[in-house]
């Protein structure tokens, strides 16, 4: 027996691959009520878009695609650290303020890396650097 409050039960073998693939799509379900998490994946529409208008090679798509991918992780780690000081300590707690501020800071660095890139791409195709 087991309910939305209770822990799920224990599977292996192709039970828990598929038990696994559920937990990923039901934190994607949880992301996308982010905004931030939206954005992002607009800031990689464009970003993709971008580097194929300017003819981008394939290791430079794949490079920015790992790239945001880590930022999304970075969104998801985040989120849920806001979510368990949200439920730990529902009144505010200067540290629990920190861990939140912590956990975006992570974000930014990863969203500052990509940008880093993407404009580095772009000058290097426009021959601005070698």
């Amino acid at each position: 027996m087991h309910g939305p409050d209770l822990p799920p039960e224990k599977v292996d073998g192709i039970r828990h691959l598929l038990a696994a693939q559920r937990y990923s799509y039901g934190g994607f379900r949880r992301l996308w009520r982010e905004a931030a998490f939206r954005h992002e994946l607009l800031a990689f529409a464009g970003a993709l878009a971008l580097f194929l208008a300017i003819g981008a090679g394939a290791l430079k798509i794949v490079i920015l695609t790992c790239l945001f991918l880590f930022v999304l992780a970075l969104e998801a780690l985040n989120t849920a650290v806001e979510e368990l000081v949200d439920r730990v300590s529902p009144e505010y707690s200067l540290t629990g303020r920190h861990a939140k501020d912590l956990g975006s800071f992570a974000v930014f660095c990863g969203l500052l890396i990509c940008g880093i890139f993407v404009l580095y791409t772009l000058a290097e195709r426009l021959g601005w650097v070698t």
